[in-house]
């Protein structure tokens, strides 16, 4: 029985808007940093707590939308305040309540200044991210997803590196320019089908292929920046290198899902046809995603230029997977998402306990780091192993089904491209050697060596708070790399769906709608 059935209880709404809420609170009656951490903390774990009952109560074996919420909005022109989760939106919105706490604690010393604003930034960012992963209604979800960019601007231009500002009016350019073509696209769905803005309705709507053409463009536009697909990711090296660690986390763990989740959400199940007609280009910006950035990132000096390059390469992985149209592709896709999630996240953690010591995030200003670091050289061992996709690795089990979905794609995927789905995947594999040059080369210079610097020799090894925030996403990535057998229960009915809506086309739909309705009308008289 779902939760929503027994207690009638708006929780998707809680989950929304518990941050802001507890935010404005700080604002107004906190004083004294040290109070403002622990309030923040408070706020971020209740938030957690409170959208744990999305995955105790889930029910799997179904498509339908649960925790379903609808409230007249703007009726003048058909705006509702509309929520629900499935199996494919579900999942993040636990990542993101997760990662926001992990954020807060990874924080806890290393910001000084303006400690309330900061606190209060990422609180208001998680109730941005939640809304874009629970909103059904168009308007809604393009609310939550420009708002988004307010509180990140922040974060990365306040208490960012030396070149914040570059990086951040960068970011915000790039991912702006996006969203206006999606709105845009939006509109342009909201006058052709009836004038609505429901997400649900425009999956049913049989839009024909001209305007599926035109949105599916528009809609890729604003989702590959925010993946970040090549070449439109440049920004992200940058904001990375700049945001503060605990920005890096949640930019890399949540903000770049937001892209894929579009594809998702948008383009395969409203726009079938422009989907199964892109495929060849989206298969060639993927790869070239997978191979090329890789090389880039075995050049990076920087470790969390490196991260962030890498990050664009995995998500290559998964905007691969995303346009096989295979059960296990589209799932390993969004299996990957969310281990990925954990991964860049844990390592971006790992480069700000570094940076909290020395102050640099140059490889070649370290060096026999395992000598002064024992359990940091372990704790980073770890993550490094799951980001190559060790078996026994969550992003082990996500690389091997988009493989094995790329292998044997769906006959809308293969109908489109103009060699064999073998030689993709053969490419696409690569990926697995690659990772392992760059992530294990950057370990064995970082960890590994003689000690030799004087400035390393004084580094002292993790503290408790540092090595409880990696407590969880050690246990995450291994539970999920031997025993993912329950969050893939939570999307298979979803992602099944999501299937036979991508590659049923809308062509065909229409002629069923108008073969149906004189049907309706004999049944009428």
């Amino acid at each position: 029985m779902e939760l929503h059935n027994v207690l009638d209880f708006p929780i998707l709404s809680l989950s929304i808007f518990l941050p802001t809420l507890g935010a404005l609170f700080i604002w107004l009656f906190v004083k004294g940093d040290e109070a403002v951490r622990w309030a923040s903390l408070a706020v971020s774990v209740a938030t957690f707590l409170v959208t744990l009952p999305l995955w105790i109560y889930f029910e799997t074996g179904t498509s339908h939308m649960q925790f379903e919420e609808f409230h007249r909005w703007i009726p003048a022109f058909n705006i509702n305040y509309q929520l629900g989760v499935d199996g494919i939106s579900m999942p993040f919105i636990l990542l993101t309540s997760l990662l926001t706490v992990i954020c807060i604690i990874s924080a806890w010393r290393c910001i000084t200044e303006r400690v309330k604003e900061y606190m209060l930034a990422f609180l208001v960012l998680e109730t941005t991210l939640i809304g874009v992963f629970c909103a059904l209604d168009a308007v809604l979800f393009y609310f939550f997803w420009e708002a988004m960019l307010i509180p990140m601007y922040l974060i990365i231009g306040v208490w960012g590196g030396k070149n914040r500002v570059y990086a951040t009016i960068k970011f915000f350019l790039y991912t702006l320019a996006g969203s206006v073509l999606m709105l845009v696209a939006l509109l342009a769905m909201y006058f052709k089908a009836g004038h609505t803005f429901s997400i649900l309705a425009f999956m049913d709507y049989p839009f024909d292929f001209t305007w599926q053409f035109w949105i599916w463009i528009a809609f890729f536009i604003a989702f590959a920046v925010k993946v970040p697909m090549w070449p439109v990711h440049t920004w992200l090296p940058d904001a990375h290198t700049e945001a503060p660690t605990a920005g890096s986390v949640i930019l890399a763990g949540i903000l770049l899902k937001m892209g894929a989740y579009g594809f998702l959400r948008f383009s395969l199940p409203m726009l079938p046809d422009a989907s199964q007609y892109f495929v060849p280009f989206v298969v060639v910006l993927s790869l070239i995603a997978v191979v090329y950035i890789s090389l880039v990132a075995m050049m990076q000096k920087d470790m969390k230029r490196l991260i962030a390059y890498s990050s664009i390469a995995h998500m290559g992985f998964v905007t691969l997977g995303t346009f096989m149209f295979t059960q296990q592709a589209v799932e390993g896709a969004l299996f990957g998402m969310i281990s990925h999630g954990f991964v860049a996240a844990a390592l971006f953690l790992c480069v700000g306990v570094l940076y909290d010591r020395l102050h640099t995030r140059e490889i070649a200003d370290y060096g026999g780091v395992v000598n002064v670091m024992p359990v940091f050289a372990a704790v980073m061992m770890v993550f490094c192993m799951a980001n190559v996709a060790l078996p026994g690795a969550s992003a082990f089990v996500a690389e091997i089904m988009v493989l094995i979905g790329t292998f044997n794609p769906s006959d809308a995927a293969q109908a489109h491209l103009a060699v064999s789905a073998k030689w993709v995947a053969i490419i696409a594999a690569t990926s697995v050697v690659l990772s392992a040059c760059y992530t294990l080369w950057m370990y064995k210079r970082v960890i590994f060596g003689d000690l030799t610097k004087d400035t390393v020799k004084g580094m002292p090894d993790m503290n408790m708070r540092e090595f409880g925030y990696f407590v969880p996403l050690i246990l995450l990535v291994v539970w999920l790399g031997v025993y993912p057998l329950p969050v893939l229960d939570v999307m298979h009915a979803s992602v099944a769906h999501l299937i036979e809506q991508a590659t049923t086309t809308k062509l065909d739909a229409a002629a069923a709608l108008a073969t149906a309705a004189p049907m309706q009308e004999l049944a009428v008289r």
